[in-house]
């Protein structure tokens, strides 16, 4: 049976608001991420179905809070809680959150790439002014 742990995952992202881990446990990706700044994740969705994440997750709060935003609700969780986020989604995420995600390989690799070039296009913006 596949396992991953997070002092055995490699650093898949280190940015100055969050450092994520990723392993691919047969269909699954689970992802060990640890969130450095507050954020709100809406911008790095953009060019997304709706620019909200077209992804299911089943996570579990270590540390910290985090806000999933519907276009009808929200729903917030704190350390200590497990969460199911439906597709559709938008979150903002307190500085200090760690969490531990599972999602499906196939869902979540185009939501990575779409974040990938976001991050690569404001960084982009930012060196140019």
């Amino acid at each position: 049976m596949p396992s991953a742990s997070r002092s055995t995952t490699p650093v898949g992202i280190d940015l100055p608001i969050v450092e994520g881990r990723y392993a691919e446990l047969d269909d699954h990706t689970v992802a060990f991420e640890t969130f450095k700044q507050d954020v709100d994740v809406t911008p790095y969705f953009r060019g997304l179905p709706g620019d909200v994440c077209s992804c299911q997750h089943l996570g579990y709060v270590l540390a910290g809070q985090l806000t999933f935003r519907w276009p009808d609700h929200e729903e917030t969780y704190v350390a200590g809680d497990a969460y199911v986020a439906a597709p559709g989604h938008s979150p903002l995420i307190a500085a200090g959150t760690s969490v531990v995600e599972f999602s499906r390989t196939s869902d979540l690799q185009p939501v990575m790439e779409v974040i990938g070039r976001n991050i690569e296009a404001m960084a982009e913006a930012g060196s140019a002014s």
